[in-house]
């Protein structure tokens, strides 16, 4: 009886809150930001009213408001002292919707001025407010705002990324810009630096935020002094939502289809319930108790041995499935209080995904030097991402806690067949290899305004962890002799008589822990009877590293009983119990000194910049940025030559200019130092094969940070809100550039790192964003967008003085591609709600790695990519399905040694470093909001 009346009275409270939130939910909201005309800044505390009554807010220290309002048309009020008022009217709001309204205001330029109303119309102060961010911008830089996200079907902040001019997204993670790779952009995260999930190149999980939790995002091209000074093509700044217009909960649930996978045999090793919720259930992971590599260097007898043997996973059976379509799922929740008594408020959004990919590479071709091979790849990739953000505001302050979690569960099954000439074999290979990433990141922030005039203190302190896990590479080659075809000898038989890194077992975890901290302050402030903003800071981020790596096996005894027989055994029964029992196998452990080592650095940087605004036309934001780094890299077993202890001091100056030759057109020129620092891989002396790559991967203990001058000059024309025309000239000169080469003087090809003297790149970028109504005035043309960007990159790298023998000594940067092009048309029908994109990429033929002493220069074949995209808002516009073609064209990934040197790949003459079909992919998708 009594959990019956549990049960009801439950059940009472839950339709009490549901039916609480819907009511709640259908008053209409208006929101936006206020900020100033010539300097885009937001205005803290100006009035906004409803014209003819007392109800009304104030914006917060962001320059933003919320004002409920009941359903029709109202008239505004937007006020502040020393600023024009201004009265925007027809602004129409309907119920359970937040209509969007950005206001500028003018500076009173005189006593009666302030008695003046400006008035405007929703539609015209809409199409202002857009002008003025375009116009307003400090820097080269191009960016998505929430509004512009809303209209989109983008999804996640992969697809918004992929809509920024001058920006391409690679595997959801790898970003160029301006045809330079990713060692050469950054990205942050509510302020504070997005740590890459990648060990051994910048990478950053773009698809795990939603994209409708993202308030603003900007890629600047050019660097002002409140910037982190470590990129050269461009910084990525995400600003995700903390405090959302009102209550929601959201979800999306989505299937899709790989034109190469989806229902092929898919084959693995063995796979387990928690491979679906990203975890593996520690069946992999190296004992507890299994002996050190001193231990097993010092000799352990039989008994310990077969042991130490048997206590790994013996599971090398080969599972035969079907490749299930890719899984999606999200679910987003917000939640505002609002307190009667005051006006502060605090919010909160959660957000979780879930997404399940089968993937197969058939036919991966590696031709080139001494092999022949055909590789088939199958991937079985889990991720799982997770978002809590939290904020309070309370009079001029706010105070925000933004968390966020990735988990990549990725687990591959490899199968190679062919020939390698050196050694006059065939073979088979085979690798099973799981890696599991994971992220955290945690920040706290506070935005304060002090006095009447707008100065403010911004600070934050963040704590971030990165986790790889390796548990259980195993790999292991067979070989047989075409001259003993006819024998009894023409089998495969297991190269288990010697241990290399090439046929071992590979134990590896990485361990970052990043702590970061700083402080803003703003003053507005009169010079040469123009407003302008002093702005100064401080900042500090500490990294400290731990990877470890074990290279363990089993030897073949050749004189053990049936040796010959057990090495003629296939895969499942190789390493069996009896085998192990039986003698054999002996236990080795082939770890260098170098292969594990600890890492820390420390970056403390400090800035004064000033933006100035003389007469009405000219701006200059300018200013200097100090940055100190030290960088500290030992090996578990330190020598001199595996050592780190580099410390640098950089001044790093930025001048941005801007001139405003008409209200629609502006001409910008800049000058600013930036710096691109090793990464700890590229600074650790640890050798990993890598059994794709065909190479051992290792750094180079001797790198240093690269310092890059750059310059740019830049015509922009603004026709209409949201449009825009640019033609763009830039150079940047690099010191000490960081570039990949082939190390490959010795038997085994090595791909590390060193730095180039001279390198120079200079190109012209021209972007267009124009809805097509000025071919002909129609309904449909004023609603379909063209937008296009494309850069033209000449770039010279000079290597003489690098001590090293090298075949090309003059050559294009590596990772600098000599073109990009990006295009899209975008249609929107039935009043918004049918969406249609088109979105075109091509990168142009690029080094991936320099050319060694016997080897020429890696190249990458350029791909044209096209995505299709179509979007129907239904249920009253709370609900979207969505339809998504990706890399429709399905053209082949490519990377070759340019053998016959005539800048095309030609599968005959040219040697083949790797090339498949990745295969187009189709999804469909419907999410529902509340």
């Amino acid at each position: 009886m009594n959990s019956i009346t549990i049960f009801r009275k439950s059940a009472l409270t839950v339709l009490i809150l549901f039916f609480g939130i819907v009511s709640y939910a259908q008053t209409g909201k208006i929101a936006g930001t206020v900020s100033d005309k010539k300097t885009g800044e937001t205005i803290i505390g100006a009035t906004v009213r409803i014209k003819g009554t007392n109800k009304g807010v104030s914006t917060d220290v962001d320059g933003k408001y919320v004002l409920p309002i009941g359903d029709g048309k109202h008239t505004l009020e937007f006020s502040f002292i020393g600023y024009q008022t201004k009265e925007v009217s027809d602004v129409e709001v309907k119920s359970a919707t937040t209509t969007s309204l950005n206001v500028i205001l003018s500076e009173s330029s005189g006593q009666n001025l302030g008695e003046v109303v400006v008035k405007a119309s929703f539609r015209q102060e809409s199409v202002n407010s857009l002008y003025a961010k375009q116009k307003n911008s400090a820097v080269i830089s191009d960016g998505v705002s929430s509004d512009q996200i809303k209209k989109s079907p983008d999804r996640n902040t992969s697809d918004v990324l992929k809509r920024v001019s001058g920006a391409t997204v690679q595997d959801n993670k790898f970003v160029v810009i301006r045809g330079l790779s990713d060692r050469y952009n950054n990205a942050t995260l509510d302020g504070s630096s997005l740590p890459s999930t990648e060990p051994n190149r910048k990478a950053f999980s773009f698809d795990i935020v939603p994209s409708n939790l993202v308030d603003n995002l900007v890629i600047s091209k050019t660097a002002t002094p409140d910037l982190p000074a470590d990129f050269t093509g461009g910084a990525i700044q995400i600003n995700t939502k903390d405090i959302p217009d009102r209550n929601f909960i959201s979800f999306g649930v989505g299937t899709g289809y790989n034109t190469e996978s989806t229902f092929k045999d898919f084959k693995s090793g063995v796979r387990t319930a928690t491979d679906y919720l990203g975890f593996d259930n520690g069946d992999k992971a190296l004992p507890a108790n299994f002996p050190s590599r001193t231990r097993i260097s010092s000799g352990l007898t039989s008994a310990q041995q077969i042991s130490a043997m048997r206590s790994l996973s013996q599971d090398w059976k080969i599972y035969n499935n079907t490749a299930l379509p890719t899984q999606n799922y999200q679910f987003t929740l917000g939640r505002v209080k609002e307190f009667k008594e005051s006006t502060n408020k605090f919010g909160a959004l959660f957000s979780l995904t879930y997404r399940n990919a089968q993937t197969i590479n058939n036919d991966v071709i590696r031709d080139y030097v001494n092999y022949d091979y055909h590789d088939n790849i199958y991937r079985f990739s889990t991720s799982l991402g997770a978002l809590a953000n939290f904020a309070y505001t309370y009079g001029k302050s706010k105070i925000t806690f933004k968390n966020i979690y990735n988990r990549a569960y990725d687990d591959s099954y490899l199968t190679r067949d062919g020939f390698n000439s050196d050694r006059g074999r065939d073979i088979k290979f085979f690798a099973f290899d799981l890696m599991q990433k994971q992220l955290f990141k945690s920040t706290i922030e506070g935005n304060h305004a002090l006095g009447e005039n707008n100065s403010k203190i911004n600070w934050s302190l963040s704590y971030a962890n990165i986790l790889n896990d390796q548990p259980d590479q195993k790999k292991i080659s067979y070989q047989r002799n075409p001259s003993d075809a006819g024998t009894a000898n023409y089998v495969y038989t297991a190269s288990t008589g010697t241990l290399s890194k090439e046929n071992s077992r590979l134990f590896s975890k990485l361990n970052e822990d990043n702590f970061s901290g700083g402080l803003n302050y703003t003053l507005p402030l009169k010079m040469f009877g123009q407003l302008a903003t002093f702005k100064t800071g401080l900042s500090s981020i500490y990294r400290d590293r731990t990877f470890d790596a074990r290279f363990v096996g089993f030897r073949a005894n050749t004189g053990a009983p049936n040796a010959d027989l057990i090495s003629q055994r296939p895969l499942s029964t190789l390493y069996g119990a009896d085998a192990i029992n039986g003698g054999a196998y002996s236990l080795d452990d082939i770890s260098a000194d170098a292969d594990s080592y600890n890492a820390h650095s420390l970056t403390n940087a400090g800035y004064l910049m000033l933006d100035n605004k003389f007469g009405e036309k000219s701006r200059l934001v300018w200013g200097v940025r100090v940055e100190q780094f030290n960088v500290v890299l030992d090996a578990k077993v330190p020598t001199p030559q595996t050592s780190v202890n580099d410390n640098y001091v950089d001044v790093l100056p930025s001048v941005n200019y801007t001139y405003s030759l008409t209200p629609k057109v502006n001409l910008r020129a800049s000058y600013y130092r930036t710096l691109a620092r090793p990464e700890f891989r590229e600074l650790s002396s640890a050798a990993i094969y890598d059994y794709e790559l065909l190479a051992l991967q290792q750094g180079n203990p001797n790198l240093k940070e690269a310092k890059i001058d750059n310059a740019d000059l830049r015509f922009e024309f603004f026709p209409e809100a949201g449009q825009i025309l640019s033609v763009s000239g830039f150079y940047k000169k690099f010191h000490n550039a960081i570039e990949s080469y082939n190390q490959d003087a010795g038997s085994t090809r090595i791909i590390t790192y060193i730095n180039s003297d001279k390198v120079d790149v200079y190109g012209v970028e021209f972007e267009f964003r124009k809805n097509l109504d000025f071919i002909a005035k129609t309904d449909f043309l004023k609603k379909t967008t063209f937008y296009t960007n494309l850069s033209l990159i000449k770039s010279k790298v000079q290597t003489a003085n690098t001590g090293i023998n090298l075949k090309e000594t003059n050559r294009p940067m590596v990772g600098q591609a000599p073109y990009i092009v990006n295009a899209g048309l975008q249609h929107n029908f039935l009043g918004d709600r049918l969406s249609f994109n088109a979105l075109y990429n091509r990168v142009g033929r690029r080094l991936v790695v320099a050319g060694g002493v016997l080897f020429p220069e890696i190249w990458e074949v350029p791909r044209d990519v096209v995505d299709l995209q179509l979007a129907l808002k239904v249920i009253k516009n709370k609900g979207e399905i969505k339809f998504n073609a990706g890399d429709i064209l399905g053209n082949r990934i490519t990377q070759y040694y340019d053998i016959d040197v005539n800048k095309k790949y030609n599968r005959t003459s040219d040697e083949t470093i790797t090339s498949y079909k990745p295969g187009s992919n189709y999804s469909l998708s419907f999410s529902y909001t509340f």
